[in-house]
């Protein structure tokens, strides 16, 4: 009888919850032992390991659809990665979690993480020697290599969409425009789908060049005297500091145009999971538990052409944009961005939508 471990890392999304419920609910019509290590690496570095044994009961099915994570996500402060390599302790915050590890005497770890959390796991892959290692992706940035979509997404386009569509009835009503800052880190999906699903006037993302003279002629020559620029927290203006939302609120401000800024924050997080999350997360457990059932180990799930496998860990490495991690020193993380080719944007052209100087 197998003994499973699940831990998620990272920021949290809506999806996790079902993710959780779902391999529980696997591993349990597999007679598998299901344990839920709490608050990430933070929990598995107790002494003895903070773990909870999971059955259907202990996450019901109608709290799977909630967000955040049930097995929390760690403390602010608390040891993980980060603090262990701002105190030079790398060496051993690792031997506690390999520690952790055989005392719970886990057969396989469902990693739920994003790029970072999977970028860590790969590279400190010798903690993970003695079971199964398999990662599930989840993030709202959709920053990662190899899969097409990933846990938490979908709802966080959503909320996004929600919210701006709440403060397109005050822009009509007050003849103004709102500057709405998005979340995503270096990468513009979620303010880009978003954008086109609200039909906003503008998109600025961190991987299309903008000219903020031309978006100043584009929001004068517009139809109307209100509606939505959405703004990913990536970008930057030359010569200019501060919140990328507030730079360009400046810059319209100055140039006669009446505008406000928002910030959803971490609203693009929470919310009850769509459908389609619920659905992704489900595919990508049963994934998951197969992986385990077949000895596999250092992989990862991925959605690909409208089909879930998984994919080695190496792969997950080699084929993104490998970039430094500014609060790691030595770890490299892989990266995924906006392509140039992704139709998103041509559909966003076509509707007039100002998306940056793309050529």
């Amino acid at each position: 009888m197998k003994r499973l471990g699940i831990m998620t890392t990272g920021g949290d999304c809506s999806g996790l919850n079902t993710a959780i419920h779902r391999i529980v609910r696997g591993a349990t019509l597999r007679g598998w032992h299901v344990f839920g290590i709490l608050d990430g690496t933070d929990g598995l570095c107790a002494n003895p390991p903070a773990a909870i044994r999971l059955n259907d009961m202990t996450l019901p099915i109608e709290n799977a659809r909630l967000a955040g994570s049930f097995l929390h996500n760690g403390h602010a402060g608390a040891m993980n990665f980060e603090t262990a390599a701002e105190a030079g302790r790398v060496k051993q915050f690792n031997k506690r979690l390999q520690d952790g590890l055989k005392q719970l005497k886990l057969d396989a770890l469902i990693l739920i993480g994003g790029n970072g959390s999977l970028s860590l796991a790969w590279s400190n892959r010798e903690t993970y020697r003695d079971l199964q290692l398999i990662c599930i992706p989840k993030t709202i940035d959709m920053d990662m290599p190899l899969t097409e979509r990933t846990i938490g997404f979908d709802t966080a386009v959503q909320q996004l969409t929600s919210f701006c569509d709440q403060l397109m009835l005050t822009a009509r009503s007050h003849h103004r425009w709102f500057v709405v800052q998005a979340m995503g880190r270096d990468c513009g999906q979620l303010a880009l789908h978003a954008g086109v699903a609200i039909g906003a006037s503008a998109i600025l993302i961190p991987e299309i060049k903008f000219d903020i003279n031309n978006l100043i002629s584009h929001i004068k020559n517009a139809q109307t005297d209100y509606g939505i620029i959405v703004v990913s927290e990536g970008i930057s203006l030359r010569g200019h500091s501060g919140r990328p939302a507030d730079m360009i609120s400046r810059k319209l401000t100055a140039a006669g145009i009446t505008n406000r800024t928002a910030f959803p924050e971490h609203t693009q997080r929470a919310g009850d999971t769509t459908a389609a999350d619920r659905i992704l997360a489900t595919r990508f457990a049963d994934c998951a538990l197969d992986a385990i059932a077949n000895n596999e180990t250092y992989v990862m799930t991925a959605l690909i052409d409208g089909d879930v496998h998984t994919v080695a860990l190496s792969d997950f490495i080699a084929s993104g944009d490998i970039v430094r991690d500014p609060k790691i020193p030595d770890l490299m993380t892989s990266n995924a961005y906006v392509s140039p080719d992704n139709p998103l944007l041509s559909v966003a052209h076509d509707m007039g939508i100002y998306i940056g100087e793309k050529k």
